[in-house]
């Protein structure tokens, strides 16, 4: 875990708090704020080709949802069946279930320890960490807009994260189906949609501002790349044909001609018994 720690500290956490304090020293008025927002947008548009990928990858799979239920409703009573149709599904669709998740899974340790950087980088006691040629301010400007980046706001930037939270909440909420039946992962999304923007709310009320400006900038982020991603061309959904169709039909075919072939033969028969006869 130390070396992980170590790891993570070498080559994230140091490089992005001398890029926050160079943005600092390089910004008029050497306010927090405004680095803030710099840095955030700079490291969302290194990510942003993975990001696409798996906002990409979770409209597909959302694009998907119709299918599935009814896969799922068609084998309920046989688990086995339905993972079987399941994958064929999934491969018949060129998607991968879990394509939504694998970018994000990258890009996760980065936002974390842009989380941390921003906390320890609202004053100048943690000065040790930059490297030798990296400029720095003698002081750091924390008052944005009448508010102090280094004290908790409790009630502008919370509620803007948390209803920017139900915006992007709303954006990847699965359609309802329309038969009307329920599905327990579309309950439970609509269930989080407007449970995590309260859990925004009030944990960004109890942290230093600079954290729910970043959190706000980075979901706007997220809205616009959503948005992005829903313009572009979808591609359709194959249904999913099964296989054991496909070989009765072949087995009743031959079994046809088998039954035409002896027919055959036995009319043969019968005609050169007559002609003996």
């Amino acid at each position: 875990m130390a070396t992980i720690k170590l790891i993570l500290s070498k080559i994230l956490y140091q490089p992005l708090f001398n890029a926050l304090i160079f943005l600092v020293w390089l910004i008029p008025g050497h306010n927090i704020a405004w680095a803030i927002i710099v840095l955030t947008v700079i490291v969302r548009l290194i990510l942003l080709p993975s990001s696409l990928k798996a906002a990409r990858a979770q409209i597909r799979m959302r694009d998907l949802q119709p299918e599935l239920q009814k896969l799922q409703a068609k084998y309920k009573d046989d688990k086995q069946k339905q993972s079987q149709a399941l994958m064929e599904f999934y491969k018949e669709n060129k998607v991968n279930p879990l394509g939504s998740c694998l970018p994000l899974l990258v890009q996760f340790p980065i936002l974390i320890v842009l989380y941390y950087v921003f906390i320890h980088g609202l004053n100048t006691s943690n000065y040790g960490l930059l490297y030798h040629f990296t400029p720095r301010t003698d002081t750091i400007n924390t008052i944005w807009l009448g508010l102090n980046m280094a004290t908790p706001d409790r009630y502008i930037l919370p509620v803007i994260a948390g209803i920017l939270q139900f915006i992007q909440g709303r954006q990847i909420m699965p359609p309802k189906a329309k038969d009307g039946s329920k599905d327990p992962g579309a309950m439970i999304s609509g269930q989080m949609m407007y449970l995590m923007p309260i859990f925004t709310i009030f944990i960004a009320g109890r942290l230093p501002a600079a954290l729910p400006l970043y959190w706000i900038i980075t979901t706007l982020f997220g809205i616009g790349q959503q948005w992005w991603a829903m313009k572009e061309p979808r591609v359709g959904v194959i249904a999913h044909q099964e296989k054991d169709s496909k070989e009765t039909s072949i087995i009743e075919r031959i079994e046809k001609k088998t039954e035409d072939v002896s027919t055959s033969i036995k009319h043969g028969v019968e005609v050169t018994v007559r002609r003996k006869k």
